[in-house]
């Protein structure tokens, strides 16, 4: 069984609101030193290999569902399940 973790974060050409408000409570709150804030997802999948490549079946899984990526890059780590 594999532990697949994976990333989702807008695009950095894409403006990100809710980074931008956390942003601004955060200097609200004293915390001038913060200089930016991207808000993202991240998701665990538990994974039994089989005959596909596994690079590949991630990939698929993250263009065709878990990401929009017209605005949206992704980047995943694979280990063994515990």
């Amino acid at each position: 069984m594999k532990k697949v973790k994976v990333y989702v974060t807008l695009r950095e050409s894409i403006l990100d609101p809710q980074g931008s408000a956390v942003q601004g409570s955060l200097h609200n709150m004293g915390y001038e030193e913060v200089a930016d804030v991207r808000i993202g997802k991240y998701l665990e999948l538990q994974i039994e290999p089989k005959e596909r490549d596994m690079d590949t079946l991630i990939k698929e899984m993250c263009e065709k569902l878990l990401t929009n990526t017209v605005i949206e890059d992704y980047r995943y780590e694979v280990e063994e399940a515990n």
